[in-house]
């Protein structure tokens, strides 16, 4: 259902326009590859599949359409998609786009399910305090 593209020898728009870790999820979700109950199912038994929403079986169609967890962030997909088809969604330009904001916004897909907290940048306070060096040799 998302592999409604003619392959092509250039990225594509989404792939140069997105950061590197939405575009990852954009990807997953789109391949079905991605974190859910669903996914777990088959591939990770040792990880849970219920959704903690309290849905028993969390799947891809869930999160996108149903999980109360994204219920502030689903009108962008609903914008593209009034009943969020997950064809359109996942097979569009638009609803590419859609579900790339969506996710950014979100945080649907992520291991923990939220979104993403920007890497803290060093600041000297980190720097480790050199020790004055007593050597006599010098």
């Amino acid at each position: 259902m998302a592999n409604r593209f003619p392959p092509s020898l250039r990225p594509t728009p989404h792939f140069i326009s997105l950061k590197r870790e939405v575009f990852g999820r954009v990807t997953q979700c789109r391949i079905g590859h991605c974190f859910t109950g669903e996914y777990y199912s088959q591939f990770v038994p040792s990880e849970g599949i219920d959704c903690p929403c309290g849905e028993q079986f969390q799947t891809r169609e869930h999160l996108l359409r149903e999980c109360p967890q994204y219920e502030d962030q689903r009108h962008v997909l609903e914008a593209v998609s009034r009943d969020i088809s997950l064809p359109e969604i996942l097979g569009t330009k638009k609803g590419i786009a859609a579900l790339a904001e969506f996710l950014e916004s979100s945080g649907a897909f992520t291991k923990t399910g939220k979104p993403r907290q920007p890497p803290k940048l060093p600041s000297v306070e980190d720097e480790p305090e050199l020790e004055d060096s007593d050597d006599d040799d010098g």
